[in-house]
């Protein structure tokens, strides 16, 4: 059809919000324009929908990312495929988060991807390869946490943020290079990001003092499905025997493991962030198991470790995060 849409709403929390809500019109498979509320382009894993992640949280990398942005963009596949764009102008949103209903500080954020898939018509069972680059740029101007990031472990503890005296004052710009490769049971992904930020100290010792913050994070996951069924960017879409009661099905066993890191601009310290209450570093490891009951229904586990460089009083290293989530997740 000509016209598309998704809306999904989210009933966690105290209230209800709508996640997506935009129109796809699909011109050719080379060009369809999207408008309303998306997800960025430019994270790879913030990409991959929530039932296809390899663990219950995202990584490092989707926490330098945008998350779901108000915006216009223009997408599509060309040569058969194998290459895939999106080009798209938004309000612009802090790294990680979602943007608000408004565009707080008139100002708009540009972004775009491209990504290579060199094995798409290739003969044989090469694989599924992916390498991609993106990039998003625009001005900010504004204090408080709709202008200024705060990041987080994979178990959602904030170890990093930015005074309250200090202000984003000028351009955000985020760099990424990403990549993916599935063949049989075997899953990789990995990804490296930038995000810098001019900011601006608003009031208190150094007012008036400006500099640009680079951050970078990168993590890699790995992944192999036990029970034989294909791995992919989507997940493990449909097990070979799915599991029925009194029967001999038990679905699709997938076993995953990441390592990551985030690293905060030396630079931060001690003007724009208290060193006695953020880290100016954090690395993570992990491991999951995922049971695919049937390609609806999905059970996933992980256990996540993070230590810390810095973030607690006397130049001490905050205590180590361990952390274990379980999410049943039905998809229909």
């Amino acid at each position: 059809s000509l016209v598309g849409f998704r809306l999904t709403p989210e009933f966690a929390g105290d209230s209800a919000t709508i996640v997506d809500a935009y129109v796809d019109l699909k011109f050719d498979p080379r060009a369809t324009a999207r408008v309303g509320k998306v997800k960025g382009p430019v994270g790879l894993e913030r990409l991959q929908s929530g039932g296809a992640t390899a663990f219950v949280e995202r990584g490092f990398p989707t926490e330098l990312a945008p998350n779901r942005d108000l915006g216009a963009q223009l997408q599509g596949d060309v040569f058969g495929g194998a290459f895939n764009y999106t080009a798209g102008v938004y309000n612009g949103t802090v790294d990680g988060r979602d943007a608000v209903t408004s565009n707080p500080d008139g100002e708009f954020e540009y972004a775009g991807r491209l990504l290579w898939e060199p094995l798409k018509n290739a003969d044989g069972n090469l694989g599924t390869l992916g390498i991609g680059v993106a990039a998003s740029v625009g001005d900010t101007f504004g204090a408080g946490n709709n202008f200024l990031p705060r990041y987080r472990t994979p178990g959602q503890e904030q170890f990093f943020g930015y005074g309250n005296n200090i202000a984003a004052n000028g351009e955000r710009l985020r760099r990424t290079v990403q990549g993916y490769y599935y063949r049989g049971p075997l899953g990789l992904l990995g990804e490296w990001i930038t995000s810098s930020q001019e900011v601006r100290v608003v009031s208190g010792t150094g007012a008036g003092t400006r500099a640009r913050l680079e951050n970078e994070a990168w993590q890699v996951v790995a992944g192999w499905v036990l029970t034989g069924e294909d791995a992919s960017f989507r997940g493990v879409v449909k097990p070979s025997s799915p599991f029925t009661l009194g029967k001999e099905g038990w679905g699709a066993l997938e076993v995953v493991g990441r390592y990551g890191r985030l690293d905060i601009d030396d630079a931060a310290f001690p003007l724009f962030a208290n060193a006695a209450a953020s880290a100016n570093g954090a690395r993570s490891w992990g491991l999951g198991l995922n049971w695919h009951f049937t390609q609806n229904l999905k059970l996933a586990t992980s256990y996540t470790q993070a230590t810390f460089e810095g973030g607690a009083a006397a130049g001490a290293d905050r205590a180590d995060e361990k952390a274990l989530f379980t999410r049943a997740q039905l998809s229909f």
